[in-house]
């Protein structure tokens, strides 16, 4: 094995985890866009299950928020994508997304 070959790597392997934990997190971020849409959605139909749909779609260890604001209906999720190995605690990041509906009920209503 040349020097080069010793001193390059060690590098690939490094660069090959960031680019893999970049999609894992890009991934993550998807899948609460999608929880957030979901339990916005359910939320919106008068579903008293709008949490545990959210909760089912978004990535292990995310938290769901619901939350009413007049004629419409938020949810906000969260999750947190840990680094690859040993960086995991400083490669750390938290991924979100919210997603607002209007109250299916409350459609043709005048306000107030």
């Amino acid at each position: 094995m040349t020097a080069e070959t010793a001193v390059l790597l060690p590098t690939l392997v490094v660069l090959t985890s960031v680019l893999v934990w970049g999609v894992l997190t890009a991934a993550a971020q998807l899948r609460c866009i999608d929880a957030a849409q979901v339990g916005a959605r359910t939320a919106a139909r008068g579903g008293r299950d709008a949490v545990a749909r959210a909760q089912a779609a978004a990535p292990r260890g995310a938290t769901v928020e619901v939350a009413e604001i007049g004629d419409t209906v938020q949810v906000l999720v969260e999750a947190q994508c840990l680094g690859p190995g040993r960086l995991a605690s400083a490669l750390s990041m938290t991924v979100s997304a919210r997603a607002e509906a209007v109250r299916e009920d409350r459609i043709g209503r005048e306000p107030g």
